[in-house]
């Protein structure tokens, strides 16, 4: 039986990769505390296709 608790899974997706237009995307998948940080993560994290460290956003 699998617990249940308030962490869930979330998928970060690089705000800036969106805006060149360039092939591919740059994406991490992380956990979060859904009691602690109800709203939207924003980390910053390596983009490898733009080759520096960016902002990354919670999706969906």
């Amino acid at each position: 039986m699998a617990k249940k608790g308030n962490r869930v899974q979330v998928i970060l997706e690089c705000t800036e990769h969106k805006a060149t237009g360039l092939a591919g995307t740059s994406r991490y998948i992380t956990t979060k505390n859904k009691k602690n940080t109800p709203e939207r993560m924003e980390l910053s994290k390596y983009n490898p296709i733009l080759r520096k460290v960016t902002v990354h956003k919670e999706i969906k």
